[in-house]
């Protein structure tokens, strides 16, 4: 019967939310009415609903967690800044003499402000509604353009200082200390934000890379696709004014990231350089006013309360699951799926890409990780490279069709005449790369993991 309960609140979450209901109140409300059926039943222990408010003080005085809010502060304001606006203008000035220039450039702004804002949605909008007119404009195929879009905007999700990646540091952290505990280490180790952030950032930047080479090879096959576009002689870019326009950002990203993978700020404390730096780069770009600031503050509010309500319900959801026995259920079936390690990490890779249609990576992060990533753990699967692999996976959903998060997005600010199968067409090649990229960390596990123990000995 309690196997049966934890499989329903599952099916219950996941109509509820195809429903279109909140996330928050859905995960808490379904936890919640779960919990007093068992308790009516005879099958649930209310002892557990008492450990609740100790999980929300847990949750407050994570000093990781308070890293997000400011992390979005810095994301929003750069957003309104209008550098990428400016960037990707003298980008695709100084490339458009060669095929594909428009779109190189545009890969390259995505990736920029990828590292900058590490906020997905914001990154493939802004992006949309600044790129695909020009690169339509100027005769590139719908579905190149839309895939392109999509694939750099999804870059936020895997290139640090990326929330995903510090939402997935703190619930594995946890994850492989109970892992730990389970096989008998009773002197745990854990595993920082620094470490997850240095092992995303090779996998990120091959993948950048294949993304490029992708870009370059269609432009020379099929230059018609993607044409060089002509230009008038007052149109120049010089090269200095590019480096001006480089300058901050790349000064912001190796501020924040350098401080943290070298050890020399916590990340809540480099979010706020970050978040000091975008504010004097809008000031530089004259968009800093107390209309941006104060909307600017209200929207990463509105973001960061949606985060931290999803995750409250997503802790009252985890605790009733764990109460019906579930967490038994779910390591009892992967520890006996045949092929063992490798099949029962197939299977759970293969559920999160299926729950990415439906769920954000907040309520995949805190209701899904937990409950899965211990059993894997204690099998003994590095977790630098798991996160890595469970980044990569998740954006991976996110441009699949019919329901990435990605497509959407896009769909939302492109114009009415663009179809939405050419959206979908666009993504396929950049989908397959990601699935080559999720075979190479398969294969060399070191991509993931060689920058963190270089960084991090012992």
């Amino acid at each position: 019967m309690s196997a049966l309960m934890s499989l329903g609140m599952f099916l219950a979450a996941g109509l509820s939310l195809l429903a279109g209901f909140p996330v928050a109140f859905t995960l808490a409300g379904i936890a919640l009415i779960f919990a007093l059926i068992g308790i009516m039943t005879g099958i649930f222990d209310p002892a557990f609903l008492s450990a609740f408010p100790s999980r929300i003080f847990g949750i407050m005085s994570n000093e990781t967690l308070i890293a997000v809010p400011v992390f979005v502060f810095m994301g929003v304001m750069l957003e309104r800044s209008k550098l990428a606006d400016q960037l990707l203008q003298a980008l695709a000035q100084l490339m458009r003499r060669i095929p594909g220039g428009l779109g190189l450039a545009v890969m390259l702004v995505g990736t920029l402000m990828a590292a900058s804002t590490g906020i997905v949605g914001a990154t493939v909008v802004t992006m949309g509604l600044l790129s695909l007119p020009t690169m339509l404009r100027n005769g590139y195929a719908p579905s190149i353009a839309t895939g392109t879009i999509c694939a750099a905007g999804t870059l936020g999700q895997i290139i640090p200082p990326s929330i995903v990646l510090i939402l997935l540091a703190d619930v594995l952290s946890n994850a492989y200390q109970q892992a730990q505990l389970h096989i008998g280490i009773f002197s745990p180790e854990t595993i920082s934000v620094g470490e997850l952030f240095a092992g995303a950032l090779l996998p990120g930047l091959v993948l950048v890379l294949l993304y490029m080479l992708y870009l370059a090879s269609l432009a020379l096959i099929k230059p018609s696709t993607m044409p060089a576009i002509e230009q008038e002689p007052d149109e120049d870019v010089s090269l200095f004014a590019l480096l001006k326009l480089l300058a901050g950002p790349l000064l912001l990203i190796v501020a924040v990231l350098g401080s943290i993978l070298m050890g020399l700020a916590t990340p809540t404390e480099a979010a706020a350089v970050g978040a000091t730096g975008a504010m004097l780069l809008a000031m530089r770009q004259k968009q800093l006013s107390f209309a941006t600031l104060r909307a600017v503050v209200y929207q990463s509010a509105r973001v960061s309360a949606m985060v931290f309500m999803i995750l409250i319900g997503a802790s009252l959801f985890s605790l009733v699951f764990r109460g019906f026995g579930g967490d038994e259920y779910v390591q009892s079936l992967l520890t006996n799926l045949p092929g063992g390690k490798a099949g029962a990490l197939l299977i759970v890779m293969l559920v999160l890409f299926l729950l990415g249609f439906i769920l954000d990576f907040i309520e995949i992060t805190y209701v899904v990780v937990p409950i899965v990533g211990p059993v894997l753990l204690a099998m003994g699967i590095d977790p630098v490279w798991l996160g890595v692999m469970i980044a990569i996976n998740l954006q991976t959903s996110f441009l699949t069709p019919p329901f990435g998060f990605a497509l959407f997005y896009l769909r939302g600010v492109a114009p009415p005449e663009i179809a939405t199968s050419a959206i979908y067409k666009g993504v396929i090649p950049f989908i397959v790369i990601q699935l080559l990229m999720l075979g190479l960390l398969t294969l060399w596990p070191g991509l993931a993991t060689w920058l963190p123990a270089m960084l991090y000995p012992g």
